[in-house]
């Protein structure tokens, strides 16, 4: 008998990186990472629980400019090479472990399988069109696809111009429907990134529900009768499903959760930065040591990675199959502990990134795996559900006002907001106010002027990403963050500045919409 649901979410999302100006960009290394290590096997994952008959139930986050990627002809042919060159890699690697010892050569071997068989689902199985997989499962019922803000803008930080939060619900519905042909039910905010009032923006979008960190639920006024365990509804008229931490934490903290086992891969020590670069090939063309995806030795404990011990693939799999077994338990002992003080089964909400599976945690999709074949065939206390399917089945929700809130660390903005990336706002508000300008000013624009009006906003959207301000706070790839935000600054400039006092050339008109070709259907007027 169902006790209790879990409803496990994924949010896959990466910023907009594309520069057909170069021949390659080490940047859209993000993108061919995810569909190699993410995508792809969750993909694998669900077409083998599908084939299987295993009732599965699964929530992802497709964001916006992740789908304009995934659909984009010069990405798909860039990604194409790239999985022929790392087929290729293990292919040497065969014959180079053969010196280093049996386990090696068994992991090349491996990788080798792996890589050809990603390439297969890939070109073969989906026409190199994974948007295509996901539409399948979630026109099978299985998977739920909710919606995100056009390119990822942290809303709190820009209600000071509400039309352009406004435009980043718009656009990205529109988006959605345009490419997996239905409306969505759901949206991800993002960085789960929260402002009373905003619910206005996704009513009228024709939104029902999203998703808060923890303290969203349990600090509403009034607070909740039983906190996460059930979704609010906002007096906006919005249901929020609240994130339960004990779940999420077992398994993304790689210290006391499940990625950090002794037996998983080891994510820092890659043969990217091990072998000579004349046995990298073309991977590292551009001279630069990077991750490529071959990586021969475990976590093992806490010792420096020169002591790394092999990984063996099989201990891996085991400790998946163990890890899902006391994640289903757990799962159980928290719906029986809250089932007798509710009027309805209790729901268990585990929003992820998605990337976690696989690209961080490599035997993740595995342990997805697992789980799902667990709590079908083993057990009928915990059923997996999808925030639609909940609402379908308890329609009634306690009324109650989240407070602003994120997820992140501390739970608020001090990630997106703090003295390394402040300086973005000023210019990103001032866009946007002239944003709203130029959708009022002109009515009836020439066919020129309204590309221009329509590239201006494509600007102004792809500057708001918030994965920039998040860049620059956790100090990784900070020089690229700061040119993107100042280049699309600059190039929003531009087009409001010939706009306002004539002389559009269209050859740097149509350069700006070659390189930054999001959102082809994209009307200015969304900013009015």
């Amino acid at each position: 008998m169902t006790r209790g649901y879990w409803c496990p979410v994924l949010h896959a999302h990466l910023p907009f990186v594309r520069h057909p100006e170069y021949p390659e960009f080490l940047e859209e290394d993000w993108l061919f990472e995810a569909i190699t290590e993410t995508y792809v096997p969750l993909v694998r994952v669900m077409d083998g629980l599908l084939a299987d008959g295993v009732d599965f139930r699964l929530t992802m986050t497709l964001s916006p400019s992740l789908l304009s990627m995934l659909r984009d002809s010069l990405l798909v042919s860039r990604y194409e090479r790239h999985i022929d060159r790392l087929v290729a890699l293990a292919e040497g690697e065969i014959d180079r472990t053969r010196r280093m010892g049996p386990e090696f050569e068994a992991l090349a071997r491996f990788y080798l399988d792996e890589f050809s068989n990603v390439r297969r689902i890939f070109r073969e199985t989906y026409g190199s069109d994974l948007v295509r997989a996901f539409r399948k499962h979630r026109d099978a019922g299985k998977l739920e696809i909710i919606t995100c803000g056009a390119t990822h803008g942290f809303f709190p930080l820009m209600d000071t111009v509400p039309e352009a939060v406004r435009a980043q619900v718009q656009v990205g519905v529109a988006h959605y429907r345009q490419t997996l042909g239905a409306d969505p039910r759901g949206i991800w905010l993002p960085e789960c990134g929260y402002l009373p009032g905003h619910e206005r923006f996704l009513k009228e979008a024709g939104l029902v529900f999203s998703l808060l960190e923890s303290h969203g639920i349990t600090d509403a006024d009034p607070r909740p009768t039983h906190g996460v365990r059930q979704p609010i509804l906002s007096p906006g008229g919005i249901a929020f499903f609240g994130r339960d931490r004990e779940s999420s934490r077992q398994v993304w903290s790689a210290e006391v959760g499940y990625p950090g086992d002794v037996d998983y891969r080891e994510f820092y020590r890659d043969v990217g930065w091990e072998l000579p670069l004349s046995s990298l090939g073309d991977l590292v063309s551009d001279g630069l040591r990077k991750n490529v995806g071959i990586k021969y030795y475990r976590v093992t404990g806490k010792v420096e990675l020169d002591q790394k011990q092999p990984y063996v693939r099989a201990w891996a799999l085991e400790k998946a199959a163990r890890h899902a077994g006391h994640f289903m338990r757990e799962r159980q002992k928290q719906v029986a502990r809250d089932a007798p003080s509710m009027d309805r089964p209790p729901l268990v909400v585990t929003p992820y990134d998605a990337e976690l599976f696989g690209h961080w945690w490599f035997e993740g999709p595995d342990f997805l795996n697992y789980l799902f074949r667990k709590l079908h065939f083993d057990q009928d206390e915990v059923r997996p559900i999808t925030p639609s399917e909940y609402l379908e089945r308890h329609p009634e929700c306690e009324v109650a006002q989240p407070p602003m809130c994120t997820w992140g660390a501390k739970g608020y903005a001090e990630v997106w907001l703090n003295p390394g990336n402040d300086w973005i706002y000023r210019h990103l508000d001032v866009a946007a106010e002239r944003m709203v300008g130029l959708a009022r000013r002109f009515e009836h624009p020439s066919p020129l002027e309204a590309r221009a009006l329509n590239q201006a906003a494509r600007e102004l959207l792809l500057a708001q990403s918030s994965d920039w301000a998040f860049i620059m706070k956790t100090n990784t790839t900070v020089e690229y963050a700061k040119k993107r935000t100042r280049d699309h600054v600059a190039r929003f400039t531009y087009l409001h500045r010939v706009l306002t006092e004539g002389g559009i050339d269209e050859a740097i008109l149509a350069e700006f919409e070659e390189r930054d070709n999001i959102f082809p259907d994209l009307d200015y007027r969304v900013y009015r």
